[in-house]
Formats: structure tokens, C-alpha cells, sequence
């Protein structure tokens, strides 16, 4: 098949420079993903031993919470730390595209602020409310 010179060929990956609105489309996706199968998961397994009794909740509440030891238990940690800034950054992301189907948003200087502010947003207020769960009881 014959191809025209003087037509454009269609934008590639290779074309665009990767920016910080990339990212956040991106993690937009993921961390919708992750709340939908991760959170789901919890949710399931918090009502299944909900509903299974008082010693299978308690059973569930110290594998999430406590280690062997009496400590935290790392894997549930960041499990539960992941779906928290899971939650925030879809969130602000979702806001940030609100804004932007309003019209406003789109000159390249102020989309790169504030997509760069959900990313940065969403740790901070992670951090915040991870760091007054464990410091501030």
C-alpha cells in the first residue's frame, strides 16, 4: 500500500515528552485498579470474619495489626498504606479532572502544577494520616 509523504504520520510515545499529567493518568488507572481488587479484598475479608464471629474478627484484627511479637505487622502495614494513598491519589486525580472538564486547567503550565500536586498531595496526607495512626494514639 502506497503511503502519502505529506500526510502526518500519528503520534507515538517516542513523540511526547513524559510529563508529570502523564503520570497521573496513568496512576489514575492503577490506583482505581488497585482500590477496586485490593480494597475489595479487605472488604470481603473484614465481613467474612464479621460475620463469622467474634474470634475469627479477632483472629483478623491481629493479623492486620499485630506481628508475633506484639508489634506492627509489616505486610498488612503496607498493604493498608498502599490502599490509603491508593485512595487519595485517585481522589485529588479525580478532582483535578473535574476541574478540567470545566475548561479551566488546560494551559500546559497549570496542568503540570496540579498534576503534580495530586501526586504530592496524596503522600503528604497519607504520611499524615499514617504518622497519627501509629505516633499519635
Amino acid at each position: 500500500m502506497a503511503r502519502n509523504v505529506n500526510r502526518p504520520l500519528s503520534p507515538h510515545l517516542s513523540v511526547y515528552r513524559w510529563g508529570p499529567h502523564m503520570l497521573v493518568s496513568i496512576l489514575h488507572r492503577a490506583t482505581g485498579s488497585a482500590l477496586a481488587v485490593g480494597g475489595g479484598v479487605m472488604l470481603i475479608s473484614w465481613l467474612v470474619a464479621a460475620a463469622s464471629g467474634k474470634e475469627a474478627y479477632d483472629g483478623f484484627i491481629d493479623l492486620m495489626t499485630r506481628d508475633g511479637t506484639g508489634g506492627l505487622n509489616p505486610i498488612p502495614l503496607i498493604i493498608l498504606v498502599g490502599l490509603t494513598w491508593s485512595f487519595f491519589q485517585h481522589l485529588f486525580s479525580g478532582l483535578r479532572h473535574f476541574v478540567l472538564d470545566t475548561g479551566a486547567g488546560y494551559e500546559l503550565h497549570t496542568n503540570r502544577i496540579w498534576a503534580t500536586m495530586t501526586v504530592a498531595g496524596s503522600m503528604i496526607v497519607t504520611l499524615a494520616i499514617w504518622a497519627w495512626l501509629i505516633l499519635g494514639r
